[in-house]
């Protein structure tokens, strides 16, 4: 029969040897930092903030948030707009251009593509338009949100993007 002071040690023996396994690989065990590839785009976002200009201060206030992304293939941007504090019901016509605001190089795309943001009973309204250019890494851009159909090139709302941080 076994004294308990070998028990004792025995269990003592074991347990050191399992907790030092020198047969177990520190390369098997989970990484303590696990890599995401769920949002790959992360760094390829442009991103803006619209307002209204000074001018129109007390009359109209909108503000809003732009941005640019990668489109669906190497090919075309994907870019979508958020505006608020507008009046509900409101159409305003809206699009990507080359430059920044007070300072337009001109239109991205054809005009026609970007459809009227619709502002709902919120004063929110929101769109989105794919591109057919190239997903920038460099360059000047805006969007700028016009008043009306029937006067688009009042500026109620305006923001310049901000590129990538890398």
């Amino acid at each position: 029969m076994l004294r308990p002071s070998y028990v004792l040690v025995i269990t003592a023996g074991t347990l050191a040897t399992g907790a030092c396994n020198p047969f177990r690989s520190p390369m098997k065990r989970a990484p303590v930092v696990q890599v995401s590839t769920r949002d790959a785009n992360v760094n390829a976002r442009w991103h803006g903030t619209l307002a209204s200009p000074s001018n129109l201060a007390g009359a109209v206030q909108m503000k809003g948030s732009v941005a640019m992304t990668p489109g669906s293939n190497r090919g075309n941007t994907y870019v979508s707009v958020d505006l608020s504090n507008a009046s509900p019901g409101g159409l305003h016509p809206w699009q990507l251009r080359r430059g920044q605001c007070g300072m337009d190089d001109g239109v991205i795309g054809a005009p026609d593509a970007y459809k009227a943001l619709k502002v709902d009973e919120q004063g929110r309204a929101n769109g989105s338009v794919t591109v057919p250019i190239v997903m920038p890494s460099e360059g000047r851009y805006y969007v700028s949100v016009g008043a009306s159909a029937a006067n688009p090139e009042t500026i109620v709302a305006c923001g310049n993007l901000a590129s990538p941080t890398r």
